[in-house]
């Protein structure tokens, strides 16, 4: 499963502020680029803790937290929802009350569990990007396609289209005997 969308929420215990962020991945490089953005937007926090699970990489960081107390139970959650390609980071602001191990571990926890609540969960599909040049006479033979599918149109001497397509409509393409480029195909 993944996320439908990228969610945020906020959750205060004891004084402390939990801010959570849920994003989609396909790359380390999402992974690297998330925790980059959000450490310099909350460089004051007292700690960035997060897990991801990115097909067989899965990994947790507490941020100085008790070992045990921040990134994995993040993680836990993400495992027990079936999530593949997403990265939970939750950003603490201390609010002057230790919350005990047991405390951390059900505040991470219930961030993450209540922003999941902000988004829906839908199954992970192996996805095209891939890019058609046809001519004007021809675009009646893309009739087919839902505006999901379109990422963009360009219209020139020719049209292109870039489309994000599942294995079923390549299928489709390649018996209309329609020539198309592989951008590139991750799980979407």
């Amino acid at each position: 499963m993944i996320i439908e969308n990228n969610c945020i929420n906020e959750l205060i215990i004891n004084k402390s502020r939990f801010i959570t962020y849920l994003y989609k991945i396909h790359s380390k490089e999402d992974i690297n680029n998330y925790l980059i953005n959000l450490k310099k937007e909350y460089k004051d926090a007292t700690h960035i803790c997060y897990a991801y699970i990115l097909d067989n990489n899965i990994k947790f960081d507490d941020d100085n937290e008790p070992s045990g107390t921040a990134g994995l139970p993040i993680l836990e959650v993400l495992k027990k929802n079936n999530l593949n390609h997403v990265i939970c980071i939750v950003i603490r602001y201390f609010g002057g009350i230790k919350l005990g191990s047991g405390g951390l571990i059900r505040a991470y926890s219930n961030s993450c569990s209540l922003c999941l609540k902000k988004t829906n969960l839908v199954p992970l599909e192996l996805k095209y990007k891939i890019k058609i040049i046809l001519d004007y006479n021809d675009q009646k033979k893309l009739s087919f396609l839902n505006k999901d599918n379109i990422i963009n149109i360009i219209y020139s001497n020719n049209i292109i289209y870039y489309l994000l397509v599942n294995k079923d409509i390549l299928t489709k393409l390649n018996n209309l005997n329609i020539n198309y480029e592989l951008l590139e195909e991750n799980y979407f």
